[in-house]
Order: structure tokens, then C-alpha cells, then sequence
């Protein structure tokens, strides 16, 4: 039983950061277009309409949290949603989507790292190794795909520790759910959050006068199609996949999934713009996948044992 749960979490979880990989292109696209508060603002606005129609249309009643799971969502909301979108949208406008999917490709390490300063979650050696690995496929995957992507501009610094911003935020968004998760369920705490990221992310977008009538006319398709990507699939449905993943298998074994990321934009690219496999990539995509099994074999040989 438990077996054929995890897979069902694993195949989530591969699926949600399969999405996530086409969000460095499209958030790239549209940092070359729009006010990064703008793009922002309207990814999540899009992300919050998708998440309140869906518990319409399921019946599901939004639960009211008490002062103190408000306070978390809060924080949850700043660092997960106001603070990461504009580290994402300021940072893509200095470097590439593939120098930022290097910098975020990060993100297991430092899930892991915080798990075991903060929480003690034990970190065994070959989850260490699982780790690595995911780090090394992912680092390959992206240099092998773009050889350029280590060469930077001037303004380079700016943009790689902007992205780096987006890990720091990505990691208390990871970490700071784990009792609001068994309490409120993902559902309910991703809509919470994104509700509350949103409404800080728009009164900033106003107060600086980021948002205008004349914008909203003047978006073309393809910048809603951008829009929608990144608010309904690659928040909305995805935030949720990734927190329901946290709360079944933890955040770091959880974590190792963003190294798909980088797998999945190679593999757009083979599929729709006809780019080559190079043996590098495929390669990197087998220590990617290496590294995510090993992260995960401790949790299904403790499930065969029944512990």
C-alpha cells in the first residue's frame, strides 16, 4: 500500500517540476517585456482565481485559520510568494534562464542542509550522495546544453544573487509548512498563501504604480498565455503537488525534485525546437535520476520494513 502511495507522490512530484522547468522561459519572456512587479502581480492573481475556482467547482470550503496559522501563512506568503517572484522576475531581467536554473538547481542542497540544522532530519550518507549527484546531473544537463551559460555579463553578480534569493525563499516556503501542512492539508495552505503573497505582491504593484489600465490593454497573447502558464500550472497546480510531496515524504527527499528541472527544459527543447540530445545531457539526466532514487531508497526500504 504504502509502496504504490509513494510512487503516486513521486510521479507528482516528477510532473510538478517538469512544469516548473518551463517557468525560467517563460518567466525570461516576459521579463523582457513587462515591470517585473506587473508580471509578477498577475501570475499570482491568475494563481488565485485558478485555486478559488477549484474549490468551488469541488465544493470545498476555504477553512479559517486562527491568528497564529495566519501569522505562518503570512510569513509563508512573503518568503514563498512576494519575496521569490521578485527575486524571479528583477533576476531574469541580468542573466538567462539557464544560468538561473543552475542557481536554483541549489535548492535540494540547501532543503537538505536547513532539515538538519533546523529540524534534525537525519541526513544519512546516501542521501548525501542522492544529493550531490542531483546537484552534478543538473550542472551538466544545463553547461552541456548551453556552454555559455558560465560566461557573465557585467551586471551578472546582480542577477545570480537575486536568484539566489529565489532559493533562500524557496527553502522557508519548503520548510516553514510542515505543521500547517498535517493541520490545514496543501490544499488549503497553498491557497492561503498564494492569497496572501498575492495581496502583498499587488499592493506594492499599486503603491509604485506598477499596474495601470494601459498595461492590461496593451498585453498581447502570448504574454497571457505566459501569464497563465505561470499562474495556473506552475503555481496553482503545482504548488499544491509539491506541498502534498512534502507532507507525504518530507522536504528534502521532496526537495532533489527540482533537479528535473533543468531535464525537462532538454527535453522541450529536443521535442519542440528540435534541439539535439547530446550524450553530456543524457548523461547528467542519469545522475539526476540516480541521485533522486537514492535521496528516496531509506523511505521505501523503511516502508517494506514496516517502520
Amino acid at each position: 500500500m504504502h509502496a504504490a502511495s509513494d510512487r503516486l507522490t513521486y510521479c507528482k512530484l516528477a510532473t510538478v517540476t517538469m512544469i516548473w522547468g518551463g517557468t525560467f522561459v517563460a518567466g525570461r519572456f516576459l521579463a523582457d517585456q513587462l515591470n517585473p512587479l506587473l508580471a509578477a502581480s498577475l501570475r499570482f492573481i491568475l494563481a488565485s482565481l485558478a485555486l478559488l475556482l477549484f474549490m468551488v467547482c469541488a465544493r470545498i470550503r476555504l477553512t479559517r485559520p486562527n491568528l497564529r496559522q495566519l501569522a505562518q501563512l503570512a510569513l509563508l506568503g512573503f518568503f514563498g510568494i512576494f519575496f521569490y517572484n521578485l527575486c524571479f522576475f528583477y533576476g531574469l531581467q541580468y542573466i538567462n534562464a539557464s544560468r538561473a536554473s543552475l542557481i536554483v538547481a541549489l535548492n535540494p542542497a540547501v532543503i537538505g542542509l536547513a532539515s538538519w540544522l533546523l529540524f534534525k532530519e537525519r541526513l544519512s550518507r546516501i542521501k548525501l550522495l542522492g544529493i550531490l549527484l542531483c546537484l552534478v546531473g543538473a550542472g551538466t544537463v544545463i553547461v552541456s546544453r548551453n556552454p555559455q551559460v558560465l560566461q557573465a555579463t557585467a551586471d551578472a553578480w546582480i542577477g545570480d544573487l537575486l536568484i539566489l534569493g529565489c532559493v533562500a525563499g524557496w527553502g522557508v516556503y519548503s520548510l516553514c509548512a510542515r505543521g500547517l501542512n498535517q493541520s490545514l492539508g496543501p490544499l488549503q495552505t497553498v491557497t492561503w498563501s498564494v492569497l496572501l503573497g498575492t495581496l502583498m505582491l499587488t499592493m506594492t504593484a499599486v503603491a509604485t504604480a506598477s499596474v495601470s489600465l494601459e498595461a492590461l490593454v496593451h498585453l498581447a497573447m502570448t504574454q497571457w498565455l505566459s501569464l497563465a502558464y505561470l499562474g495556473v500550472l506552475g503555481s496553482a497546480l503545482a504548488y499544491i503537488g509539491y506541498y502534498d510531496g512534502i507532507r507525504r515524504i518530507g522536504a528534502t527527499r521532496a526537495g532533489v525534485f527540482i533537479a528535473l528541472n533543468p531535464l525537462t527544459a532538454v527535453i522541450c527543447g529536443a521535442l519542440l525546437l528540435g534541439e539535439q540530445l547530446t550524450a553530456p545531457m543524457l548523461a547528467g539526466a542519469s545522475v539526476i535520476l540516480l541521485g533522486i532514487y537514492l535521496c528516496n531508497k531509506p523511505l521505501a526500504q523503511a516502508r517494506a520494513m514496516g517502520i
